[in-house]
């Protein structure tokens, strides 16, 4: 390999004393296998750290997934979204079902093919996100804990339509929809439809807010 490639990688992995005395060391035969060391052992951090961080519970992988027992499953779109293109233009997915159909572990397995694929990803469920933000007694508080969930590339709130919430939960949701919007993915699994979100949040104004900014640009 050229010296003038391996500088540029040394250079990007930030090897200052390296960099600094290259003329001396450049030839020597030990320097690429220590940038291939480096890289190596920094993007297995990364991945491990990433994984940490997205707070994915264990899942059976989509493989063993059962097709024949949803009345009905696009199978073929399924399969399509572990390609991730739809992070691209920050579409949202919306799975909706009945207890016990998948949903939670179809999107376990599309969070978790993104952490490989070297993006950022999130998983909580929708009670535990929403009752951790109302407890909040901080403005600050809570502008660091909505940067927490708005920051991932995916982001995944699980099982909305199990609880109902007061007014406070729907607005902290719509804040952080409204704050993705367009610019990253969320998915939601859900066992409720569009038109019953009502009972989740009862009296609650920014339901179809919530709604429309979801489905906008979804599958």
């Amino acid at each position: 390999m050229s010296t003038e490639l391996l500088l540029q990688r040394a250079t990007t992995l930030k090897l200052h004393g390296l960099v600094n005395h290259w003329n001396e060391i450049n030839s020597e035969p030990w320097v690429e296998k220590f940038i291939h060391w480096e890289e190596t052992h920094r993007l297995a951090k990364s991945l491990d750290n990433r994984l940490y961080a997205a707070k994915i519970e264990p899942f059976k992988p989509l493989i063993h997934f059962d097709w024949n027992w949803p009345k009905y499953c696009e199978r073929d779109v399924i399969e399509r979204l572990m390609e991730l293109d739809f992070m691209h233009d920050a579409t949202n997915l919306i799975f909706c079902g009945p207890n016990g159909a998948g949903k939670t572990m179809i999107a376990s397995n599309i969070a978790y093919q993104s952490i490989i694929k070297g993006s950022t990803a999130l998983f909580t469920t929708a009670a535990r996100m929403l009752n951790e933000l109302s407890a909040l007694d901080s403005e600050s508080a809570l502008r660091r804990r909505l940067k927490y969930y708005t920051q991932p590339a995916f982001l995944v709130i699980d099982e909305v339509g199990y609880l109902s919430y007061g007014n406070r939960h729907a607005d902290l949701l719509f804040e952080i929809i409204s704050q993705r919007y367009e610019k990253k993915s969320t998915c939601i699994t859900t066992n409720k439809a569009f038109t019953e979100w009502g009972a989740i949040f009862p009296n609650a104004a920014c339901v179809v807010s919530i709604i429309d900014r979801l489905v906008h640009h979804s599958e």
